[in-house]
Protein backbone atom coordinates (compact mmCIF):
# COMPACT_ATOMS: atom_id res chain seq x y z
CA UNK A 1 0.00 0.00 0.00
CA UNK A 2 1.60 3.25 -1.16
CA UNK A 3 1.38 6.23 1.17
CA UNK A 4 -0.29 9.47 0.11
CA UNK A 5 1.15 12.98 -0.01
CA UNK A 6 -0.94 16.09 0.63
CA UNK A 7 0.04 19.55 -0.60
CA UNK A 8 -1.86 22.71 0.34
CA UNK A 9 -1.23 25.54 -2.13
CA UNK A 10 -1.46 28.72 -0.03
CA UNK A 11 0.78 31.22 1.68
CA UNK A 12 2.89 30.02 4.57
CA UNK A 13 0.46 31.31 7.21
CA UNK A 14 -2.37 29.09 5.97
CA UNK A 15 -4.27 26.87 8.36
CA UNK A 16 -3.42 23.19 7.84
CA UNK A 17 -6.80 22.03 9.19
CA UNK A 18 -8.18 20.91 5.81
CA UNK A 19 -5.07 18.81 5.11
CA UNK A 20 -5.22 17.32 8.59
CA UNK A 21 -8.86 16.31 8.15
CA UNK A 22 -8.07 14.91 4.72
CA UNK A 23 -5.20 12.84 6.18
CA UNK A 24 -7.58 11.32 8.72
CA UNK A 25 -10.14 10.48 6.05
CA UNK A 26 -7.53 8.81 3.86
CA UNK A 27 -6.04 6.84 6.74
CA UNK A 28 -9.48 5.60 7.65
CA UNK A 29 -9.74 4.16 4.14
CA UNK A 30 -6.39 2.38 4.41
CA UNK A 31 -4.19 5.01 2.75
CA UNK A 32 -1.72 6.47 5.29
CA UNK A 33 -0.40 9.96 4.63
CA UNK A 34 3.38 10.14 4.48
CA UNK A 35 3.67 13.93 4.26
CA UNK A 36 1.70 17.15 4.47
CA UNK A 37 3.10 20.49 3.46
CA UNK A 38 1.98 24.01 2.67
CA UNK A 39 3.39 25.27 -0.64
CA UNK A 40 3.47 28.90 -1.73
CA UNK A 41 1.29 29.57 -4.82
CA UNK A 42 4.19 29.98 -7.24
CA UNK A 43 5.69 27.74 -9.90
CA UNK A 44 9.10 27.94 -8.23
CA UNK A 45 7.68 26.47 -5.04
CA UNK A 46 5.03 24.11 -6.38
CA UNK A 47 7.02 22.34 -9.10
CA UNK A 48 9.75 20.80 -6.88
CA UNK A 49 7.23 20.06 -4.11
CA UNK A 50 4.99 18.16 -6.55
CA UNK A 51 7.71 16.44 -8.56
CA UNK A 52 8.79 14.03 -5.81
CA UNK A 53 5.32 12.68 -4.94
CA UNK A 54 4.38 12.29 -8.60
CA UNK A 55 7.57 10.39 -9.39
CA UNK A 56 7.25 8.27 -6.26
CA UNK A 57 3.78 7.08 -7.17
CA UNK A 58 0.78 6.38 -4.99
CA UNK A 59 -1.76 9.10 -4.28
CA UNK A 60 -0.99 12.81 -4.39
CA UNK A 61 -3.69 15.23 -3.22
CA UNK A 62 -3.43 18.95 -3.89
CA UNK A 63 -5.68 21.36 -1.98
CA UNK A 64 -5.93 24.68 -3.77
CA UNK A 65 -8.29 27.57 -4.39
CA UNK A 66 -10.28 26.64 -7.51
CA UNK A 67 -10.18 30.16 -8.96
CA UNK A 68 -7.70 32.98 -9.26
CA UNK A 69 -4.01 32.48 -9.96
CA UNK A 70 -3.88 29.18 -8.05
CA UNK A 71 -6.69 27.81 -10.23
CA UNK A 72 -4.45 28.30 -13.25
CA UNK A 73 -1.15 27.47 -11.58
CA UNK A 74 -1.84 23.90 -10.50
CA UNK A 75 -3.06 22.55 -13.88
CA UNK A 76 -0.13 24.27 -15.63
CA UNK A 77 2.51 22.77 -13.31
CA UNK A 78 0.89 19.33 -13.33
CA UNK A 79 0.78 19.34 -17.12
CA UNK A 80 4.45 20.19 -17.33
CA UNK A 81 5.50 17.53 -14.81
CA UNK A 82 3.37 14.76 -16.34
CA UNK A 83 3.99 15.68 -19.97
CA UNK A 84 0.26 16.08 -20.59
CA UNK A 85 -0.98 18.86 -22.85
CA UNK A 86 -3.33 21.49 -21.41
CA UNK A 87 -6.71 21.23 -23.11
CA UNK A 88 -10.05 22.92 -22.60
CA UNK A 89 -12.39 20.86 -20.43
CA UNK A 90 -15.79 21.81 -21.82
CA UNK A 91 -17.67 20.52 -18.80
CA UNK A 92 -15.57 22.55 -16.39
CA UNK A 93 -16.02 25.66 -18.50
CA UNK A 94 -19.79 25.09 -18.53
CA UNK A 95 -19.81 24.75 -14.73
CA UNK A 96 -17.88 27.99 -14.36
CA UNK A 97 -20.29 29.81 -16.65
CA UNK A 98 -23.27 28.35 -14.78
CA UNK A 99 -21.91 29.55 -11.44
CA UNK A 100 -21.71 33.10 -12.77
CA UNK A 101 -25.17 32.84 -14.33
CA UNK A 102 -26.66 31.84 -10.97
CA UNK A 103 -25.37 35.14 -9.61
CA UNK A 104 -26.87 37.02 -12.53
CA UNK A 105 -23.52 37.78 -14.14
CA UNK A 106 -21.74 36.86 -17.33
CA UNK A 107 -18.39 35.15 -16.86
CA UNK A 108 -15.47 37.37 -17.95
CA UNK A 109 -13.81 35.82 -20.99
CA UNK A 110 -10.40 36.08 -19.35
CA UNK A 111 -11.55 33.34 -16.96
CA UNK A 112 -11.91 30.86 -19.82
CA UNK A 113 -8.41 29.67 -18.99
CA UNK A 114 -9.72 28.23 -15.69
CA UNK A 115 -11.31 25.57 -17.88
CA UNK A 116 -7.88 24.33 -19.00
CA UNK A 117 -6.84 20.99 -17.48
CA UNK A 118 -4.13 18.44 -18.35
CA UNK A 119 -5.31 16.06 -21.08
CA UNK A 120 -6.85 12.97 -19.48
CA UNK A 121 -8.04 14.82 -16.36
CA UNK A 122 -11.45 13.80 -15.07
CA UNK A 123 -13.77 16.10 -13.15
CA UNK A 124 -15.01 14.86 -9.83
CA UNK A 125 -18.73 15.35 -9.21
CA UNK A 126 -19.36 18.89 -7.99
CA UNK A 127 -20.22 19.67 -4.39
CA UNK A 128 -23.64 21.27 -3.70
CA UNK A 129 -22.03 24.72 -3.85
CA UNK A 130 -20.72 24.11 -7.37
CA UNK A 131 -17.06 23.74 -6.33
CA UNK A 132 -15.38 20.89 -8.16
CA UNK A 133 -12.18 18.92 -8.15
CA UNK A 134 -10.38 16.81 -10.72
CA UNK A 135 -8.13 13.79 -10.97
CA UNK A 136 -5.41 12.60 -13.29
CA UNK A 137 -3.91 9.15 -13.66
CA UNK A 138 -0.13 9.65 -13.59
CA UNK A 139 2.57 7.15 -14.54
CA UNK A 140 2.89 5.61 -11.08
CA UNK A 141 -0.27 6.66 -9.29
CA UNK A 142 -3.13 9.14 -9.08
CA UNK A 143 -3.23 12.91 -8.62
CA UNK A 144 -6.37 14.47 -7.12
CA UNK A 145 -6.93 18.22 -6.92
CA UNK A 146 -9.58 19.41 -4.44
CA UNK A 147 -11.02 22.88 -3.81
CA UNK A 148 -9.50 24.41 -0.71
CA UNK A 149 -12.06 26.38 1.26
CA UNK A 150 -15.14 24.49 0.13
CA UNK A 151 -17.44 23.83 3.10
CA UNK A 152 -18.19 20.47 1.47
CA UNK A 153 -14.59 19.29 1.29
CA UNK A 154 -15.18 16.62 3.92
CA UNK A 155 -18.04 15.02 2.04
CA UNK A 156 -16.09 15.26 -1.23
CA UNK A 157 -13.21 13.38 0.36
CA UNK A 158 -15.57 10.79 1.78
CA UNK A 159 -17.39 10.30 -1.53
CA UNK A 160 -14.54 10.42 -4.00
CA UNK A 161 -11.35 9.34 -2.23
CA UNK A 162 -12.44 6.19 -0.47
CA UNK A 163 -10.93 3.97 -3.14
CA UNK A 164 -8.77 5.95 -5.59
CA UNK A 165 -8.03 4.06 -8.79
CA UNK A 166 -5.04 1.77 -8.43
CA UNK A 167 -4.72 2.28 -4.68
CA UNK A 168 -6.59 -0.67 -3.23
CA UNK A 169 -6.11 -0.80 0.52
CA UNK A 170 -4.71 -3.98 2.07
CA UNK A 171 -5.81 -2.94 5.57
CA UNK A 172 -8.04 -0.41 7.26
CA UNK A 173 -6.62 2.22 9.58
CA UNK A 174 -8.62 3.90 12.34
CA UNK A 175 -7.30 7.12 13.87
CA UNK A 176 -8.00 8.40 17.35
CA UNK A 177 -6.54 11.61 18.79
CA UNK A 178 -6.75 12.17 22.55
CA UNK A 179 -6.56 15.87 23.33
CA UNK A 180 -4.72 17.11 26.39
CA UNK A 181 -3.92 20.54 27.74
CA UNK A 182 -1.74 21.61 30.64
CA UNK A 183 0.70 18.75 30.07
CA UNK A 184 4.34 19.07 29.10
CA UNK A 185 5.54 16.74 26.32
CA UNK A 186 7.79 14.84 28.74
CA UNK A 187 4.91 14.30 31.16
CA UNK A 188 2.61 13.03 28.41
CA UNK A 189 5.28 10.64 27.15
CA UNK A 190 5.89 9.38 30.68
CA UNK A 191 2.20 8.66 31.13
CA UNK A 192 1.89 6.67 27.89
CA UNK A 193 5.44 5.31 27.82
CA UNK A 194 4.23 1.71 27.93
CA UNK A 195 2.73 2.12 24.46
CA UNK A 196 5.21 4.45 22.74
CA UNK A 197 7.27 2.72 20.05
CA UNK A 198 5.37 -0.53 20.53
CA UNK A 199 4.68 -2.47 17.34
CA UNK A 200 1.39 -4.25 16.72
CA UNK A 201 -2.17 -3.54 15.73
CA UNK A 202 -2.15 -0.21 17.60
CA UNK A 203 0.61 2.39 17.62
CA UNK A 204 0.72 5.42 19.94
CA UNK A 205 2.59 8.71 19.56
CA UNK A 206 2.69 12.14 21.22
CA UNK A 207 2.53 15.25 19.03
CA UNK A 208 2.88 18.90 20.17
CA UNK A 209 0.05 21.11 18.92
CA UNK A 210 -0.23 24.86 19.65
CA UNK A 211 1.23 24.54 23.12
CA UNK A 212 -0.71 21.36 23.93
CA UNK A 213 0.01 17.67 23.43
CA UNK A 214 -2.09 15.39 21.25
CA UNK A 215 -1.80 11.64 21.84
CA UNK A 216 -2.43 9.84 18.57
CA UNK A 217 -3.55 6.24 18.34
CA UNK A 218 -3.62 4.30 15.08
CA UNK A 219 -5.45 0.98 14.91
CA UNK A 220 -4.96 -1.47 12.04
CA UNK A 221 -7.10 -4.33 10.84
CA UNK A 222 -8.29 -6.22 7.78
CA UNK A 223 -11.67 -4.54 8.31
CA UNK A 224 -12.84 -1.40 10.10
CA UNK A 225 -14.50 -3.54 12.77
CA UNK A 226 -11.23 -5.35 13.52
CA UNK A 227 -9.25 -2.10 13.58
CA UNK A 228 -11.74 -0.52 15.97
CA UNK A 229 -11.75 -3.62 18.15
CA UNK A 230 -7.95 -3.44 18.45
CA UNK A 231 -8.04 0.29 19.17
CA UNK A 232 -10.78 0.37 21.82
CA UNK A 233 -8.98 -1.24 24.81
CA UNK A 234 -5.79 0.72 24.17
CA UNK A 235 -7.74 3.96 23.97
CA UNK A 236 -9.43 3.18 27.30
CA UNK A 237 -6.12 2.45 29.02
CA UNK A 238 -4.30 5.46 27.55
CA UNK A 239 -7.16 7.78 28.44
CA UNK A 240 -7.11 6.48 32.01
CA UNK A 241 -3.39 7.30 32.24
CA UNK A 242 -3.99 10.82 30.96
CA UNK A 243 -6.76 11.35 33.49
CA UNK A 244 -8.27 14.82 33.86
CA UNK A 245 -5.58 16.28 31.60
CA UNK A 246 -7.46 14.74 28.65
CA UNK A 247 -10.44 16.91 27.79
CA UNK A 248 -11.67 15.17 24.64
CA UNK A 249 -10.82 13.36 21.46
CA UNK A 250 -10.56 13.93 17.71
CA UNK A 251 -12.40 17.13 16.79
CA UNK A 252 -13.64 18.04 20.29
CA UNK A 253 -13.16 21.74 21.09
CA UNK A 254 -12.23 22.77 24.61
CA UNK A 255 -14.75 25.62 24.48
CA UNK A 256 -17.51 23.15 23.58
CA UNK A 257 -16.52 20.86 26.45
CA UNK A 258 -16.66 23.80 28.86
CA UNK A 259 -20.06 24.76 27.47
CA UNK A 260 -21.47 21.28 28.09
CA UNK A 261 -20.18 21.29 31.67
CA UNK A 262 -21.75 24.69 32.33
CA UNK A 263 -25.07 23.47 30.95
CA UNK A 264 -24.95 20.39 33.16
CA UNK A 265 -24.67 22.63 36.23
CA UNK A 266 -27.05 25.26 34.94
CA UNK A 267 -24.38 27.96 35.36
CA UNK A 268 -23.31 30.89 33.22
CA UNK A 269 -19.89 32.41 32.70
CA UNK A 270 -18.83 36.01 32.13
CA UNK A 271 -15.46 37.16 30.81
CA UNK A 272 -13.07 39.98 31.59
CA UNK A 273 -10.30 40.16 28.99
CA UNK A 274 -7.29 42.37 28.68
CA UNK A 275 -4.43 40.87 26.62
CA UNK A 276 -6.68 38.32 24.85
CA UNK A 277 -8.82 41.16 23.51
CA UNK A 278 -12.05 39.15 23.21
CA UNK A 279 -10.57 35.82 22.07
CA UNK A 280 -12.17 33.97 24.99
CA UNK A 281 -15.57 35.36 24.13
CA UNK A 282 -15.03 34.62 20.45
CA UNK A 283 -14.20 30.98 21.12
CA UNK A 284 -17.08 30.38 23.51
CA UNK A 285 -19.68 32.09 21.33
CA UNK A 286 -18.53 30.20 18.23
CA UNK A 287 -20.41 27.23 19.69
CA UNK A 288 -24.07 27.00 18.69
CA UNK A 289 -26.36 27.47 21.69
CA UNK A 290 -23.73 29.29 23.75
CA UNK A 291 -26.27 31.98 24.64
CA UNK A 292 -27.54 29.53 27.25
CA UNK A 293 -24.34 29.78 29.27
CA UNK A 294 -22.36 32.87 28.15
CA UNK A 295 -23.76 35.90 30.00
CA UNK A 296 -21.45 38.71 28.92
CA UNK A 297 -17.88 39.72 28.25
CA UNK A 298 -15.91 42.94 28.61
CA UNK A 299 -12.59 43.98 27.09
CA UNK A 300 -10.79 46.01 29.73
CA UNK A 301 -7.50 46.90 28.10
CA UNK A 302 -6.65 50.03 30.07
CA UNK A 303 -6.33 50.48 33.82
CA UNK A 304 -9.18 52.97 33.66
CA UNK A 305 -11.44 50.35 32.06
CA UNK A 306 -10.56 47.85 34.77
CA UNK A 307 -11.50 50.41 37.43
CA UNK A 308 -14.58 51.79 35.68
CA UNK A 309 -16.19 48.56 34.44
CA UNK A 310 -15.05 45.96 36.94
CA UNK A 311 -14.41 48.00 40.07
CA UNK A 312 -10.74 47.00 40.34
CA UNK A 313 -9.41 49.38 43.02
CA UNK A 314 -6.92 51.96 41.75
CA UNK A 315 -4.60 51.40 44.77
CA UNK A 316 -4.47 47.68 43.85
CA UNK A 317 -3.45 48.51 40.28
CA UNK A 318 -0.84 50.96 41.53
CA UNK A 319 0.60 48.55 44.08
CA UNK A 320 0.73 45.38 41.95
CA UNK A 321 0.46 46.52 38.32
CA UNK A 322 -2.22 45.49 35.83
CA UNK A 323 -0.36 42.24 35.11
CA UNK A 324 -0.57 40.58 38.50
CA UNK A 325 -2.39 37.86 40.42
CA UNK A 326 -4.18 40.42 42.57
CA UNK A 327 -5.63 42.23 39.55
CA UNK A 328 -6.59 38.98 37.77
CA UNK A 329 -8.44 37.92 40.92
CA UNK A 330 -10.20 41.29 41.21
CA UNK A 331 -11.16 41.18 37.51
CA UNK A 332 -12.69 37.69 37.80
CA UNK A 333 -14.59 38.62 40.96
CA UNK A 334 -15.65 41.92 39.42
CA UNK A 335 -17.13 40.44 36.26
CA UNK A 336 -19.11 37.95 38.36
CA UNK A 337 -20.40 40.78 40.54
CA UNK A 338 -21.61 43.00 37.69
CA UNK A 339 -23.11 40.11 35.69
CA UNK A 340 -24.51 37.83 38.36
CA UNK A 341 -22.72 34.88 36.74
CA UNK A 342 -21.55 32.10 39.08
CA UNK A 343 -18.40 31.76 36.96
CA UNK A 344 -15.95 34.32 35.69
CA UNK A 345 -12.73 34.20 33.69
CA UNK A 346 -10.20 37.03 33.62
CA UNK A 347 -6.97 37.36 31.63
CA UNK A 348 -4.31 40.05 31.96
CA UNK A 349 -0.80 39.79 30.58
CA UNK A 350 1.93 40.86 28.19
CA UNK A 351 1.44 39.40 24.71
CA UNK A 352 4.42 41.24 23.22
CA UNK A 353 6.49 41.66 21.23
CA UNK A 354 7.38 44.56 23.54
CA UNK A 355 6.21 45.74 26.94
CA UNK A 356 8.01 43.13 29.02
CA UNK A 357 10.48 43.61 31.85
CA UNK A 358 12.97 41.52 33.81
CA UNK A 359 10.31 40.87 36.45
CA UNK A 360 7.48 40.35 33.97
CA UNK A 361 8.89 39.28 30.58
CA UNK A 362 6.81 38.98 27.41
CA UNK A 363 4.54 35.97 27.74
CA UNK A 364 3.75 36.60 31.41
CA UNK A 365 0.01 36.15 31.84
CA UNK A 366 -2.16 36.01 34.95
CA UNK A 367 -5.50 34.23 34.75
CA UNK A 368 -8.33 34.44 37.23
CA UNK A 369 -11.04 31.78 37.41
CA UNK A 370 -14.05 32.36 39.65
CA UNK A 371 -16.66 29.79 40.64
CA UNK A 372 -19.11 29.94 43.55
CA UNK A 373 -16.54 28.27 45.82
CA UNK A 374 -13.61 30.66 45.31
CA UNK A 375 -11.43 32.63 42.90
CA UNK A 376 -8.28 30.85 41.69
CA UNK A 377 -5.40 32.65 40.00
CA UNK A 378 -2.48 31.31 38.02
CA UNK A 379 0.73 32.88 36.77
CA UNK A 380 1.75 31.57 33.34
CA UNK A 381 4.77 32.11 31.13
CA UNK A 382 3.93 31.42 27.50
CA UNK A 383 6.28 31.41 24.51
CA UNK A 384 5.85 32.30 20.87
CA UNK A 385 4.56 35.35 19.07
CA UNK A 386 1.62 37.55 20.04
CA UNK A 387 -0.96 35.28 18.41
CA UNK A 388 0.46 32.17 20.11
CA UNK A 389 0.51 33.83 23.53
CA UNK A 390 -3.09 34.97 23.18
CA UNK A 391 -4.18 31.50 22.10
CA UNK A 392 -2.37 29.74 24.95
CA UNK A 393 -3.86 32.27 27.41
CA UNK A 394 -7.39 31.51 26.23
CA UNK A 395 -6.73 27.76 26.26
CA UNK A 396 -5.41 27.85 29.82
CA UNK A 397 -8.31 30.01 31.03
CA UNK A 398 -10.88 27.61 29.55
CA UNK A 399 -9.04 24.65 31.00
CA UNK A 400 -8.93 26.18 34.47
CA UNK A 401 -12.71 26.50 34.38
CA UNK A 402 -13.11 22.98 32.96
CA UNK A 403 -11.10 21.42 35.76
CA UNK A 404 -13.16 23.21 38.40
CA UNK A 405 -16.40 22.14 36.74
CA UNK A 406 -15.47 18.44 36.75
CA UNK A 407 -14.52 18.33 40.43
Amino acid sequence: MSPAHVLTVADGAADDRAARDLARALAAEGTPVASRQVVDPSEAALEPALRGPLEGGGLTVVLTEPGGSAGELVPRVVARLTGARLVLNERRLALLEASFAQRGRAMPRRLDRLGLLPKGALLLPSAPDGWDGWSLAAKNGVLVVLPLGSPHLGSMVSDFLKAPAGLEATEVLVHRVLLTTGLEAADAEARVGAWLGKEGDVTVSCVPAEGDIHVRLLGRGATRALAEAALAPVETEVRAELGVDCYGRDDDLLEAVVGRLLLERGWTVSLAESCTGGLLGHRLTNIAGSSRYVERGVIVYSNHAKEDLLGVPEPLLRAHGAVSAAVAQAMAAGVCRISGSPCGLAVTGIAGPDGGSAEKPVGTVYIGCATPASVETRRCRFTGDRVAIKWQSSQTALDMLRRRLVR
